[in-house]
């Protein structure tokens, strides 16, 4: 028994031996096995290098963001389907939602303004806006907005509408009191389909109120120093956000400072006070900290900030410091491009100059500069590379809003 499990021993270690090649082959590329050895081991398992990988086979990870979803929507548009976005043309009181079909089914309009005095509660402004949706293509829906700040500026009332306190008033609440409010207010615009609340003012009145006639005059501000205006505001824009209505701040960087209003002059509109370090600003600053939808420009002139341009059309204003140095990348509107202040501007010029500036959404409060926006825009891009180029980046913004927003798909 000893000597046949002596032999037994002495077998397996001579087969053990005999495979060591074989193993080290498998196990290490510095050893060197036999020929044979290192042929059948290559009969049975081909060498696979990095180089050899079929590249098409190897799964990529598809990125759907908001982002990634417009940057694809918008690759696909014509130069034409991507001006339609970033317009946003108005339908009055009392005019058929039909007399906007062409802009929406043919040019493209991706926005509408619901403005003047509805008062035909939720059923009346839902019935509107429900057949403008049915114009537009089912994966790529309007964006709706009106403007509903409360007190003197309430577009949408009847049946079914709060009356809501001016922005005075809504200064005078607890911030969890005036988010709740406007969670119930948002509701209400939810059910008429409005998706935007062009609000809330977030300007601060340097000025007596009585002369300052934008904001003061007509109790639009919340009343109080920055930094309360930036927490009622950011309280405002998060009931609504609670609700799934977007806000747009405004007017960046404030008209509480002049005297003139912006919609029916172009006198009393410098603002000789306000800078890019000071208190004012800072409250739109903060706000962003809320995520609006939407920053709003002024059609004032900043005189120590760019005294050569509106801050609609301020490059410096709107590229070089809101998106630059504060670094928000959202949708930036206009304010109305048809105001009085902007008169001495031709219609087809004033969607290029917001857009050059940095801005996307050429927010339009009359029927007649809606066509001549677009058709200046479109010319512009058909001639011009590099502006083309910014029109495609601001339709970008624009689609990622629509996106977040479950607007697009």
């Amino acid at each position: 028994m000893k000597k046949a499990h002596g032999f037994f021993t002495r077998l397996v270690a001579a087969c053990c031996v005999a495979m060591l090649p074989v193993t080290l082959a498998a196990c290490s590329g510095d050893a060197s096995p036999s020929d044979a050895a290192t042929a059948a081991f290559s009969t049975r398992r081909p060498t696979v290098t990095h180089d050899s990988l079929d590249k098409a086979q190897v799964p990529s990870v598809r990125d759907d963001s908001p982002h990634a979803k417009a940057v694809r929507a918008v690759e696909s548009m014509s130069v034409e389907e991507r001006v339609g976005q970033l317009v946003m043309a108005p339908l009055f009181v009392g005019s058929d939602p039909s007399s906007l079909y062409d802009l929406i089914a043919n040019r493209h309009v991706g926005s509408v303004l619901i403005i003047g005095n509805w008062t035909s509660g939720i059923a009346g402004v839902a019935a509107a806006t429900s057949t403008l949706q049915s114009y537009a293509p089912g994966d790529n829906q309007l964006l709706m907005s009106t403007d509903q700040e409360g007190g003197l500026v309430q577009h949408l009332k009847g049946a079914g509408f709060d009356t809501m306190p001016s922005a005075i008033q809504q200064g005078a609440m607890d911030v969890s009191q005036l988010r709740q409010s406007a969670s119930a207010w948002g509701t209400q615009l939810k059910a008429a389909g409005i998706n935007v609340d062009l609000a809330p003012v977030v300007g601060t009145v340097t000025v007596d109120r009585s002369s300052n006639a934008p904001i003061g005059a007509l109790y639009r501000d919340f009343g109080l120093d920055p930094a309360g205006n930036a927490d009622h505001a950011k309280a405002f824009i998060q009931g609504m956000s609670d609700s799934g209505v977007g806000s747009a701040i405004k007017h960046y960087p404030g008209l509480g400072s002049v005297t003139g209003n912006t919609d029916f002059t172009a006198n009393g509109i410098l603002d000789t006070t306000t800078t890019l370090d000071g208190p004012e600003i800072s409250a739109f600053n903060g706000t962003l900290e809320a995520s609006p939808s939407m920053v709003m420009m002024s059609l004032a002139t900043y005189q120590a900030i760019d005294p050569n341009n509106p801050a609609v059309f301020s490059s410096t204003l709107v590229t070089g410091y809101l998106r630059g140095k504060i670094g928000f990348q959202g949708v930036v509107t206009s304010d109305s491009l048809s105001a009085t202040a902007l008169s001495g501007v031709q219609p087809s010029d004033l969607g290029v100059r917001l857009v050059e500036a940095g801005g996307d959404l050429a927010c339009i409060g009359a029927s007649s500069y809606v066509q001549p926006v677009l058709d200046g825009l479109n010319a512009k891009a058909a001639g011009d590379a590099t502006f083309a180029r910014k029109v495609q980046r601001s339709a970008i913004r624009v689609m990622t809003l629509k996106y977040e927003m479950g607007l697009a798909r």
